[in-house]
């Protein structure tokens, strides 16, 4: 009988499902990384008149943080593209997009179906000539939420 094991975390894809008006390239999908994908439920405190043991917690709504994608620095993307033409014209252009955990037959096993984001701040890393790194750009995106397919 084979046991389950859980999925590995660098087997995934990120696709953008819609992002009208810009012409994706090739290597525009691939990422070494991806953070930023998780939900809170805000709640509120509601003292109650003559019960001072507690405060009634009541959820107010959902909260997402910024989600952040890292690759190597590429020269031609039309990702980046859509990047300066937000943080630099305020052309906002959201657009939507999934991130698939592949499994071994790179199928996905879960999918987080991200709506409306667009970018909210690019970032090289930093040039040093005492390390052999490589250069390293990150992209933040605010989105309204996420659904698991």
């Amino acid at each position: 009988m084979a046991g389950y094991y859980p999925p590995v975390g660098f087997h995934f894809k990120v696709e953008f499902t819609r992002l009208d008006g810009i012409e994706l390239k090739s290597n525009d999908h691939q990422f070494q990384s991806v953070s930023g994908l998780s939900v809170d439920l805000e709640t509120e405190e509601i003292a109650e008149g003559g019960e001072n043991r507690f405060k009634h917690k009541i959820p107010v709504r959902t909260k997402y943080p910024n989600l952040v994608l890292k690759r190597g620095l590429l020269k031609d993307s039309g990702l980046i593209t859509w990047c300066k033409n937000a943080l630099e014209n305020y052309e906002i252009v959201p657009a939507d997009l999934s991130v698939s955990l592949l499994d071994e037959k790179h199928e996905p096993l879960f999918s987080w179906n991200v709506v409306h984001a667009y970018p909210v701040k690019w970032n090289v890393s930093d040039l040093n000539a005492e390390e052999n790194k490589i250069v390293i750009e990150s992209l933040e995106l605010t989105y309204n939420y996420f659904k698991i397919a």
